[in-house]
């Protein structure tokens, strides 16, 4: 493949998936506003860009990872954003969740100017990213995902093309909404079996290979149980994707009661200090709520808010 890559935002997610494109030995050049965090790429061999703009005039495909709306509006939009350096016939695939209205705004524009974009947004944390292993799922124009689909393979395992403009950004939401109930129902099956004195590792096990079985479990469960909070999505995060789906069910007319409780019990994640730590520390808040604080049988566990991560979002 000869296209040229450029990546924008590289934190937690984004430096392992650009890691995963340079590995598969694409041209790639980075931007990230903290210019500190390019080190690791370009000690790779990628080249680094002075700006989004900069990067978008090098490179045939630029992808965008940043954090939230406001973000990608910057990083594309603004004076020295990606639109302002991209030629005709390139593409801008932003794979940040962001909101689908706002995803459709923004490829129209693109489109004025003779870009295509494509909304990729991921599931899969930072493991996923890490191996290689992401769900992507992508709205656009299907003659623009199949051009841009060998790079989404540097990145993903499972890489679904979703339909139009913000159809990606639109299954992500659901994506969230099924995550963060899965997660929900974690906390609350982990909490019942340790009031009712079973071991939560030897729950784990017996309930991970049948019909409860899912990513959360399988990867949430046993951080819960060890008491590691550190995120690979961080609640404030979370928090954001929550009320992107909030939004757009307000929106549609949909009620989505559990979305609601869930994003509620998050807040006191967040009350307590807890707004960078994984989402798996919405175990606190529902121990905290069955009279559990303290007896967990994680050691060495630590209170939201206490110490926080060595890592930060994506910025």
């Amino acid at each position: 493949m000869s296209e040229r890559i450029g990546f924008i935002g590289l934190g937690i997610m984004g430096r392992p998936m650009a890691l995963n494109i340079l590995r598969k030995g694409l041209p790639l050049t980075v931007w990230n506003r903290t210019r500190s965090r390019m080190k690791p790429l370009t000690d790779e061999g990628a080249e680094s860009g002075a700006s989004p703009a900069d990067i978008a005039s090098r490179s045939d495909i630029t992808i965008t990872m940043v954090s939230d709306s406001p973000d990608v509006e910057e990083v594309i939009l603004g004076n020295a954003g990606v639109l302002t350096g991209a030629p005709k016939g390139s593409v801008i695939v932003d794979m940040s969740t962001i909101s689908p209205s706002l995803t459709r705004r923004i490829a129209g524009l693109c489109r004025r100017q003779g870009v295509e974009m494509l909304d990729a947004p991921v599931s899969g944390g930072d493991v996923g990213a890490a191996a290689g292993t992401l769900s992507i799922m992508v709205g656009g124009e299907k003659r623009t995902f199949d051009r841009v689909r060998p790079v989404l393979e540097a990145m993903g395992k499972t890489i679904t093309y979703c339909g139009p403009s913000g159809s990606g950004q639109a299954t992500k939401l659901c994506n969230q909404v099924i995550g963060a109930l899965n997660l929900l129902a974690l906390c609350e099956g982990l909490v019942l079996g340790i009031k009712a004195g079973l071991d939560p590792s030897t729950l784990l096990q017996a309930v991970s290979s049948g019909a409860a079985g899912s990513w959360i479990l399988s990867n949430l469960g046993p951080k819960i149980v060890a008491g590691n909070m550190a995120p690979g999505f961080m609640v404030k995060l979370e928090q954001k994707d929550l009320r992107l789906v909030m939004e757009a069910a307000h929106e549609l007319g949909v009620s989505l009661a559990g979305t609601s409780l869930v994003q509620q019990l998050f807040n006191a994640v967040e009350a307590s200090g807890g707004a960078e730590l994984g989402t798996q520390s919405l175990f606190t808040v529902i121990e905290k709520l069955a009279g559990l604080r303290g007896r967990m049988a994680g050691k060495g566990r630590k209170e939201p808010g206490r110490d926080k991560p060595s890592q930060a979002g994506p910025s």
